[in-house]
């Protein structure tokens, strides 16, 4: 317990799937968190469950003065921020040939624009603060190529490059920023999708609460001396590929 005691967190895509879990491990482990979601009802509801360490906020990640907003409530109601968990992200699965335009346009505005929005919003706030932890999180997806989701791919490995490129310029402040590569994970977003383990070093799917455990070593000072780096959680999906039924 205490592991990020006083420090305070932003995550978007907080309402729930694995942002909600990030929120409950960092308040259970000493942070206050602010929750942006456009998902209002069950946002509103997991800010009553975490209780007096919790706030929602309703965040586009699309819109810089939504992030603006958000990064101001962190600072007023609870003094600064030291942590942006940049979790917010959808996914559109089309052959190539298929892929709708307005389908790129989207999954690029949502999971590469609002992630550099994010990091613009929060680097006052934590300057202020003396320093930070910024955590990407991407996808295996942003590491090797996935076959039926090219603009999902192109906005991970996006989100790759653009924490490699931030985290030269921020180092300078002491504010950190490393990715998250999730692979297969228990949530809304793979549900009725096919996604046999078989070949993965360890034969299941992930659960959100092993990502959650990642973010709160990144988010805490455990991790002071990582920046610019890639966090694989994926059961050894990029590792290659494991014998069937071993």
């Amino acid at each position: 317990m205490g592991r990020v005691n006083g420090k305070v967190a932003l995550i978007s895509g907080g309402a729930r799937g694995m942002g909600a879990w990030h929120a409950r491990r960092l308040v259970e482990e000493g942070a206050r968190v602010v929750i942006g979601d456009v998902l209002d009802e069950p946002g509103h509801h997991l800010s009553e469950e975490l209780g007096e360490n919790a706030r929602f906020v309703h965040l586009d990640v699309t819109s810089f003065e939504d992030w603006q907003a958000a990064v101001q409530l962190a600072i007023s109601e609870f003094g600064g921020l030291d942590v942006l968990v940049n979790n917010a992200g959808i996914m559109v699965a089309a052959p190539i040939e298929d892929y709708p335009i307005e389908g790129w346009h989207k999954i690029i505005a949502v999971n590469l624009t609002g992630v550099f929005f994010g990091i613009k919003a929060v680097i006052p706030a934590m300057r202020k603060a003396g320093g930070g932890s910024i955590i990407n999180v991407s996808s295996t997806a942003g590491l090797v190529g996935l076959q039926g989701v090219a603009g999902y791919s192109a906005s991970k490995f996006g989100v790759r490059g653009l924490t490699k490129g931030v985290a030269l310029d921020l180092g300078q402040y002491n504010i950190r920023v490393n990715s998250v590569h999730p692979g297969a994970i228990d949530t809304a977003m793979i549900e009725g999708m096919n996604l046999t383990q078989e070949r993965v070093a360890l034969h299941r799917i992930g659960a959100p609460q092993e990502v959650s455990n990642l973010i709160l070593f990144l988010a805490s000072d455990e991790s002071s001396f990582s920046t610019g780096s890639e966090f694989v959680v994926d059961g050894g999906e990029t590792t290659g590929f494991a014998h069937q039924g071993s």
